[in-house]
């Protein structure tokens, strides 16, 4: 079998209904992984779901941890194990000190984008120990600096605490050869702008996809099949020496930032 093959691989991707989650989907379900997708929207899982092969339709709330319990067990019941684990599911609220609602913002940023991630993890962790399997956890640059656009305060606090646990997580999964990476992308052309509700920059003007371009050294936007190849190499054995790194995809924002 070759080192970058995911033939009979079992993949749980959350956040698969759109964007880069669906981009991962398809890309790993081409190179031959059995998929859980794994989302909200039942009419875009669908859409998804018509270009994998065969792929297992689990529709969640990532807030609720009996729905979380269920994507692990149907995955079972389904495919008898588990070998990758992708947790790209994620919500942008805006919420600052002076603007927006800072903690309603919190609050629902907390259960979706950090606690979601720590209790799959945790329940797919014995599965993945029996498989050596692979967790890519994606965060995202603002978790590394602090974003001109204030509202992403916690948004970007919180995927801060991510890659903090993602390290903690690596760790404690290594001696039993299980890999947990993280993908950091920078701009990637998403749904993210039209389901944020407001994205402000500290001169309270709307930004665009043209404008996040102008902001990297490279003048350009990631596609969500992008990280999806990126994410393909951190879980074949081409990779098999990396576990822990928080990685940046980000066309150069940081060199400009």
């Amino acid at each position: 079998m070759s080192t970058m093959s995911l033939k009979n691989k079992v993949a749980i991707v959350t956040g698969s209904s759109s964007g880069i989650g669906a981009a991962i989907a398809v890309k790993f379900s081409s190179e031959g992984a059995k998929i859980v997708l794994v989302g909200r929207n039942q009419t875009k899982l669908n859409a998804v779901a018509v270009k994998c092969s065969d792929p297992l339709v689990i529709r969640a709330e990532l807030a609720n941890d009996d729905d979380v319990k269920r994507i692990l067990d149907e995955t079972i019941q389904k495919f008898g194990k588990l070998d990758i684990l992708v947790n790209n599911a994620g919500i942008s609220l805006c919420g600052s000190l002076f603007t927006g609602d800072l903690m309603r913002s919190l609050d629902e940023l907390f259960k979706i984008n950090f606690r979601a991630i720590v209790y799959l993890t945790k329940l797919a962790a014995p599965y993945l120990k029996q498989t050596k399997g692979n967790i890519i956890n994606i965060s995202s640059i603002s978790g590394q600096r602090v974003s001109p656009i204030l509202g992403l305060m916690m948004y970007s606090s919180l995927k801060a605490a991510l890659d903090h646990f993602s390290k903690h997580a690596a760790l404690e999964l290594s001696p039993h050869g299980v890999r947990l990476n993280v993908i950091s992308p920078g701009p990637v052309k998403t749904d993210i702008l039209k389901n944020t509700d407001k994205l402000e920059t500290t001169n309270t003007h709307h930004i665009s996809w043209d404008e996040f371009a102008s902001t990297t050294a490279l003048h350009r936007v990631s596609e969500p099949e992008e990280i999806a190849e990126f994410a393909f190499f951190l879980v074949s054995e081409k990779a098999k020496g990396i576990t822990g790194s928080v990685v940046v995809h980000d066309n150069g924002k940081f060199l400009k930032n």
